[in-house]
């Protein structure tokens, strides 16, 4: 049975073999996780769709195009070198036939086997087969070993580091690429600007501690910060549809839906999974797609339909402990949100000074589109959705 590369998405024409889960010739049960692949947008996973052996054709760190086989699952009962023994033992079995009809025919009159020695002559001719001996260029049967030599080829590019201790070269991979091919769009092909704010999260924070046992019994998920930002974002898109906007040669595009992308860091780079009309969401329905999102990157299974049709991303530096950034827009989007920590500072309120845990805001928006008027007034209203969050309905 041949292992191929799947269809993936209309857009992706090629794969990296980026693991091999199992060795070349281990066996392997059914649904048994084979590799990883990688495309330049997602990691997903090959599993085996029955029971065999496996021999592996594609080394680790090559790339092919989509449709190619990258290996086989040979059955319990036939192996590459029975079938390939009876196929050697035929070729010399024809040759052996074909002398003795020859030298039948001529057998009969004594002369004519005088004269078979000379026949005998062409048997020189088989020395043609000694031009076989080229056959020596059978070290070019190393060929089969070039097959192979990409097997061992990421090894040869991790191996570069032993002419510097001091230095390691690393093989980008197919996402990595991808995603520094869209920061630079971001830097190259759109005039971005960022402004900040920052929000008191006390009420926020209040609600979360006085509801979450309630609310995690009732929908088996915590009750978290990013749905607050969802949804404020949410309805301040509505007043503010530029923001949700993206410019299309000398076009504006404007969706009717809030499609909302989430930042999420994967171990093998920052993916942006999309909350696809997200306007209806509650609270609960929010959370519960990002959790999901949040174990399909770990498990590399997200799938392409996840990361498509974004038209706003959020992104949260503060889980990280960023205090304030100036977050790059996910091109060709036009804004982008940037949470951060949350921290206490010293803030006056009615003329007094009192504690209050606060949250810098930022938003990147893509000048040609968004003025700053628009990204000003934006950021105001999620910041005052944010300080009052029982406008948001919050369903419990």
């Amino acid at each position: 049975m041949e292992i191929r590369i799947p269809e993936i998405g209309e857009s992706i024409f090629e794969a990296t073999v980026a693991k091999w889960h199992k060795q070349d010739g281990e066996k392997v049960g059914k649904d048994d996780v084979l590799c990883e692949l990688e495309t330049d947008k997602i990691t997903l996973e090959l599993h085996a769709e029955s029971d065999g052996t496996l021999k592996i054709e594609t080394g680790e760190g090559q790339t092919v195009q989509v449709g190619s086989v990258i290996g086989r699952l040979e059955g319990a009962t036939s192996s590459p070198a029975e079938a390939s023994a009876p196929e050697a033992e035929k070729p010399a079995q024809a040759p052996t036939e074909a002398k003795p009809e020859k030298k039948e025919t001529p057998a009969p009159p004594a002369a004519t086997i005088a004269a078979e020695p000379k026949p005998a002559e062409p048997k020189p001719a088989e020395p043609k087969p000694a031009e076989p001996k080229p056959a020596e260029p059978k070290p070019a049967e190393p060929k089969p070993a070039a097959e192979r030599v990409p097997e061992t080829g990421p090894a040869s590019t991790t191996a570069a580091p032993k002419s510097d201790d001091r230095l390691t070269r690393t093989p980008m991979s197919s996402i990595r690429k991808k995603i520094a091919a869209r920061l630079l769009a971001a830097r190259n092909q759109t005039a971005m600007l960022t402004t900040f704010n920052e929000a008191d999260m006390s009420r926020v924070q209040e609600l979360r501690k006085k509801q979450q046992e309630t609310f995690q019994k009732r929908h088996g998920v915590k009750l978290g910060l990013m749905s607050f930002f969802v949804k404020a974002c949410v309805e301040a898109l509505k007043d503010f549809p530029d923001v949700n906007s993206r410019i299309e040669g000398d076009d504006i595009l404007t969706p009717r839906d809030c499609h909302i992308g989430i930042a999420i860091g994967a171990e093998k780079g920052l993916v942006v999974p999309v909350l696809k009309d997200a306007e209806p969401l509650n609270f609960a329905e929010i959370e519960q797609a990002i959790a999901a999102f949040v174990e399909k990157s770990a498990a590399n299974r997200l799938e392409l339909g996840d990361l498509e049709g974004g038209t706003f991303t959020i992104t949260n530096g503060g889980i990280y402990g960023s205090m304030l950034s100036t977050p790059l827009l996910n091109y060709p989007q036009s804004a982008i949100l940037g949470m951060h920590s949350i921290q206490e500072r010293a803030m006056v309120r009615n003329g007094e000074v009192v504690v209050r845990p606060m949250m810098y805001l930022a938003l990147s928006y893509d000048h040609r589109l968004i003025d700053g008027r628009q990204a000003v007034e934006f950021l105001k209203r999620v910041k005052e959705f944010i300080e009052e969050p029982e406008e948001m309905l919050l369903e419990m």
